[in-house]
């Protein structure tokens, strides 16, 4: 980084408060109460974050009937679930690209659940009046390399190919400038309807009332410690109390698994964002963005970028750091060095917004697989399901995970259950040192990549054949 941009990036941060900027909001509820008594119920959901409470609402909504207790370790959609870029995609594959990849003969299918699921998603959203600034608007995956356009059209005539091109728009460098103006964008792909943007927080919280609201009993500061089979049914233990349930969904995601089996299938990847404070309409005006879709180029290490209701810019990505043990461990969440390369990064993004100063920055630990898209099971003949390893896109797949957990938890063979996605596993990550050795050499090779006109070396060729990868 030159001197003088390393100045005016470090000067931009001097006012960033180290908080989510979602989650300081003068309309955040209040904590429930801690459980301190034994429970009973027909369905325990571990886990208060976008995993546990569309998992809880969707069993409401198919039984209302049916007894529903969540507990969740801290306050609902305080962790991954309040604090992401708020992107809520259709895609249940991290893309097309994987999805064509490993799944090639489901990815029709795939694609549709994913658009029946943000459908889903949508109408919930006005169902239940949940305030969280949901425009379905799309995202532009855009170019900001030559090799880049070239993919991006590749990519788009593969999935015309195979017919599912409805609603994507390939764009020039003056389209896509047209649309976000930035003298690094050189093309664009337009998907228009298959991302939302959302606040993250909100629909947290949203959900949260929601399920309150249809009768399910919501414990929070109560986490699982551990899980045994009681009975015909499952217990889990907590720091006051028990719960004893007929069935039990985890959502627990980049925490570790009740189901000790299942930790070695996800590792954490601390992911770095900030956002700007209110762009004026002439800063409004010089990068256009009227249309108010998420944007994400098209790097390896990639950054992902928004406009928020209240007329900010959220820049995240690029870093995507693990730390050796794969322990989540809060101090972990601030990292002023990425911070000061993401601000450095923004305005040579947006070289007109020079002076405009960032007033937050954060960071936070998200779950990852190998696969880099979720991943489902059971344990104790069938009375526990589990959904994990969203890898950056949860905000969506969280509702398809609860329906494939409720699915399994039932018993039931449905178009859901039936996929190959849910039936197989990705491959596990190795155990230490190992995995931070094979981590830190496919961080390098993705670097080198994006440095080499895109050139995947015999390294990250030899883990697409094994089906392994690192990614947030």
């Amino acid at each position: 980084m030159a001197p003088v941009a390393m100045r005016l990036a470090a000067q931009s941060l001097s006012d960033a408060q180290p908080v989510p900027f979602w989650l300081e909001d003068p309309g955040k509820p209040g904590a429930l109460p801690a459980l301190t008594r034994t429970e009973k119920c027909d369905l325990l959901v571990v886990g208060g974050g976008y995993s546990g409470l569309w998992t809880a609402l969707l069993a409401k909504e198919r039984d209302p009937a049916r007894d529903v207790v969540l507990i969740e370790g801290r306050e609902v959609g305080w962790a991954a679930s309040g604090r992401n870029g708020g992107f809520c995609a259709a895609s249940l594959t991290h893309g097309f690209g994987n999805g064509l990849a490993r799944w090639p003969g489901e990815l029709p299918k795939l694609e549709e659940l994913g658009e029946r699921n943000l459908d889903g998603i949508e109408e919930a959203v006005a169902r239940y009046a949940l305030d969280c600034d949901f425009e379905r608007t799309g995202e532009i995956d855009v170019a900001t390399e030559p090799y880049q356009v070239d993919e991006l059209h590749e990519m788009y005539e593969e999935i015309d190919r195979l017919g599912l091109a409805d609603g994507l728009e390939l764009l020039d460098r003056d389209a896509v400038r047209a649309e976000v103006d930035s003298p690094t964008f050189l093309g664009g792909l337009w998907d228009r309807r298959g991302v939302a943007m959302l606040n993250p927080a909100k629909l947290a919280w949203g959900l949260k009332r929601a399920c309150l609201d249809l009768g399910v009993r919501i414990y929070e500061n109560t986490p699982g410690l551990d899980l045994v089979s009681v009975g015909a049914g499952m217990g889990v233990r907590t720091p006051y109390g028990r719960v004893l349930a007929r069935r039990v969904a985890l959502g627990t995601n980049v925490f570790p698994s009740l189901v000790k089996r299942v930790r070695a299938y996800t590792v954490p990847v601390y992911d770095y964002a900030l956002t700007t404070e209110p762009l004026s309409p002439e800063q409004l005006a010089s990068v256009g963005w009227k249309n108010r879709q998420g944007l994400g180029d098209s790097a390896n290490q990639f950054h992902y970028f928004r406009i928020t209701a209240d007329h900010r810019i959220l820049w995240g990505g690029y870093d995507a750091v693990y730390p050796f043990g794969g322990k989540v461990s809060a101090e972990m969440d601030h990292r002023p060095e990425t911070y000061l390369k993401l601000a450095e990064h923004f305005f040579r993004c947006f070289p007109q917004l020079e002076g405009l100063r960032f007033s937050h920055a954060w960071g936070g630990a998200i779950d990852t697989c190998s696969r880099f898209s979720a991943f489902f099971g059971t344990a104790y003949q069938g009375k526990v399901a589990y959904a994990a390893g969203f890898t950056g896109l949860g905000v969506g797949a969280t509702r398809f995970g609860g329906d494939v957990m409720l699915d399994l938890l039932a018993g039931e063979r449905t178009e859901r259950t039936e996929l190959e996605m849910v039936r197989r596993k990705p491959l596990p990550f190795p155990p230490e040192p190992v995995a931070w050795a094979g981590i830190g050499i496919t961080k390098w090779a993705m670097a080198r990549a994006d440095e080499n006109g895109g050139r995947r070396n015999l390294w990250l060729k030899a883990m697409d054949r094994m089906g392994l990868g690192f990614d947030s």
